[in-house]
């Protein structure tokens, strides 16, 4: 018993030393890393990974640690290539510790079946790699592996919960919205069963959305939101001129324009008569658009050209669609067998992989 205390204390020791010598080389080399990944899209990510990495390493294996955000970047990495597809841009994925991982679009989805595509697309790509950890447990009976899977498994069907921001609430909307009481009821079990604040703090941020739509349903209560832009316009001809330009503290109302295409990207076109600009902003969903502000003003003199950076400030309310709901009847049957049939398929694999090593407990 004494030797195992030992190899143990040993072990704790060797861990904390590698994060100790992975601290001081942030501290040393931070500098040059950053160098190297700030010219690339996904260094933001590659950051955030190898943190979330070294975070749950103080508490998990490495092997575990490494392996658990692998298989979130697989589940984020399906909703980056699902909206990809759809033309919608999307931020690589971000993770924060023992929160998960993210991405972010520009543009919403501008109907509810192209949202539940692009939800759909991290649970199935993440189950993908779940599976392939499955295997290369099933070959090397390794229980490393098999806790990995089983935990990709985990994490996927709940995320099929049709509660929002979860996917199971996304892909809800093109099944049929009476998944979100389900999910409302049905949260409360799994709160009860899983004790986790964290979801119970995702419950109650659903219920209370769910609340605000179709119970305090009140034109009154609508607040006007803010969207902050920044287009970058050229007066290399008006600073040649000797043209008295804006100061980084000037502020106005600008007038503007509003339209929407023919697939429902609606833009906002600001001008400011006093330097002849005119330019075309995206909004990321539809609106009402109330007024245009000119906040500030950063100046970017280049050897090529002298430009300005305007700090547009779009004044809105959200504009919701009962048309955005509108999916046909092949499509809602489409997603709601697959939505089925995954979490079924997911609920039959943990089920399999826990007879294969018995009762895991879930880190």
């Amino acid at each position: 018993m004494q030797k195992e205390d030992n190899k143990t204390d040993s072990k704790s020791g060797s861990s904390k030393w590698y994060l100790g010598s992975a601290a001081a080389l942030l501290l040393l080399k931070g500098k040059s890393l950053l160098a190297l990944l700030k010219f690339s899209k996904f260094g933001g990510a590659l950051i955030s990974m190898a943190f979330t990495i070294g975070t749950y390493a103080i508490i998990y294996p490495w092997g575990f640690a490494v392996g658990f955000v692998l298989l979130l970047f697989v589940h984020e990495l399906g909703h980056v290539l699902a909206a990809k597809r759809k033309g919608l841009p999307v931020s690589t994925p971000l993770f924060i510790p023992f929160l998960g991982a993210l991405i972010t679009m520009k543009r919403h989805p501008l109907d509810a079946q192209t949202e539940a595509y692009v939800a759909m697309g991290g649970p199935l790509l993440g189950t993908v790699g779940a599976m392939a950890v499955y295997a290369g447990a099933y070959a090397t009976d390794s229980p490393l592996l098999y806790a990995l899977a089983y935990i990709g498994f985990f994490l996927n069907l709940i995320n099929l919960l049709p509660i929002h921001p979860l996917d199971g609430g996304r892909i809800s909307t093109a099944v049929t919205r009476w998944l979100w009481l389900v999910g409302l009821l049905g949260g409360i079990v799994v709160i009860v069963y899983l004790k986790s604040i964290l979801f119970f703090f995702i419950w109650a941020l659903f219920a209370y959305d769910l609340y605000k739509k179709y119970v305090k349903r009140n034109k009154k209560d609508v607040k006007v939101q803010s969207l902050l832009q920044k287009p970058l316009v050229n007066v290399q001809h008006l600073y040649e001129q000797g043209y008295p330009l804006p100061g980084p503290e000037h502020t106005r109302r600008l007038s503007f324009n509003t339209y929407s295409d023919l697939e429902g990207q609606q833009y906002v076109t600001v001008y400011m008569e006093s330097l002849d600009v005119e330019h075309t902003l995206l909004l990321p969903q539809q609106s009402l658009v109330q007024h245009v502000w000119l906040n500030g003003v950063e100046h970017i003199p280049t050897p090529d050209a002298y430009q300005l950076r305007l700090l547009c400030g779009i004044d809105y309310i959200p504009f919701e669609n009962d048309k955005y709901y509108e999916v046909p009847a092949a499509s809602r049957w489409t997603f709601g067998i697959g939505y089925l049939g995954l979490a079924l398929f997911l609920m039959g694999m943990m089920y399999i992989v826990h007879q294969h090593i018995g009762d895991i407990r879930l880190p």
